[in-house]
């Protein structure tokens, strides 16, 4: 991964994004994309929308959301401890005991998630998740007064977690779901080299996602595509305590994988093959028996529905402070969908 293209993940990862205020990382996006884009705008949902080729056929959506889980001021109590609600999915267990930060107008304030320490605990309660009523941050002030200076009601909280790197290009960090989806679909648009591009591309960064797909839906809505390809990230299965019988078999820096059930037309999918082995990388095959939780699903919904294809960057320890992918398959993803793009005629059909 080329210096560039690494500061941009950086920013993106850095961006606090929590769903519905994703406005930091929507800046980084357009800031990026600008530079090689034909032209780059907002809607009123705040998707931003990168387009190639404008008036070209057929049109082409690539969506990679970039919100991400984050909690949000809901209640300051008389000593000045906040308590939060959640955005998005998350393992309560995780969270006591964390470095956050307070996203507020003023500034950032740093804090640490706090609960009854293991030897103030009853014994009938210890080993049990902890409640989220029961967990506050502790942002070191005297009392409440003092608190209301600093934080509103309906601030946005992320964790204080940045990317680091491992070893063997294998990074962590936090909310790389889905900050490495929107990497993707930035680069396969500046990757997209062919003088006599056929498509127009629209790569949108979409918002809300972690709460109900939104952004994917109204986007998809006024983009009107007519093949979409969302990406996202799955889990990877080569970790302990994982039954590959009913998670299947998906491998860290294995490639990407391309998604194949009834959430995704046939034919694009086909084509996304077809691209990938064009190109010589590496990719892995994954079943979805269903509708998916990913954008994928709402944009085949949109309207008469589209042809939709769903590529993901297999990524270990999903909704925790501390996800992991390897930057391969995020570099192998962007030129997959760079090649398909590439590849897409008006002439192509994609009823199945």
């Amino acid at each position: 991964m080329e210096k560039s293209q690494r500061e941009f993940l950086e920013s993106l990862v850095t961006a606090p994004s929590p769903a519905g205020y994703e406005q930091p990382v929507r800046h980084v996006y357009q800031a990026y994309t600008q530079e090689f884009a034909d032209s780059v705008g907002s809607d009123v949902h705040g998707n931003v929308i990168a387009i190639r080729n404008p008036s070209g056929n057929p049109r082409l959506m690539f969506a990679g959301h970039c919100d991400e889980l984050g909690f949000q001021v809901n209640y300051v109590n008389d000593q000045g401890y906040i308590y939060f609600n959640t955005i998005g999915g998350h393992d309560a267990g995780l969270i006591p005991g964390r470095r956050v930060v307070v996203h507020n107008s003023k500034g950032p304030v740093a804090g640490v998630t706090g609960r009854r320490a293991v030897h103030l605990t009853p014994s009938s309660e210890r080993g049990k998740p902890a409640k989220i009523e029961n967990i506050w941050i502790d942002i070191a002030v005297a009392d409440k007064e003092e608190a209301e200076s600093l934080v509103s009601i309906g601030d946005p909280i992320t964790y204080d977690t940045g990317l680091q790197n491992l070893r063997s290009g294998v990074v962590a960090g936090r909310a790389l779901d889905n900050k490495i989806g929107t990497w993707v679909v930035a680069e396969a648009l500046r990757r997209i080299t062919k003088t006599d591009l056929q498509a127009s591309v629209h790569a949108v960064a979409t918002v809300q996602e972690e709460i109900g797909l939104r952004g994917a839906e109204t986007s998809a809505y006024s983009i009107n595509p007519d093949v979409a390809v969302a990406v996202d990230v799955t889990h990877a299965t080569d970790h302990p305590n994982i039954t590959k019988q009913t998670a299947g078999d998906v491998k860290l820096g294995g490639g990407a994988t391309i998604s194949r059930g009834p959430n995704f037309n046939p034919l694009v999918v086909e084509k996304l093959i077809e691209a990938a082995e064009s190109i010589g990388i590496s990719y892995q095959l994954e079943a979805a028996p269903r509708g998916t939780g990913t954008d994928a699903n709402a944009i085949q919904l949109a309207r008469a529905g589209v042809a939709t294809g769903l590529v993901s960057v297999p990524l270990r320890y999903m909704h925790t402070p501390s996800e992991v992918v390897a930057l391969s398959d995020a570099d192998g993803a962007a030129s997959l969908l760079a090649a398909f793009a590439n590849r897409l005629t008006r002439n192509d059909e994609f009823t199945p």
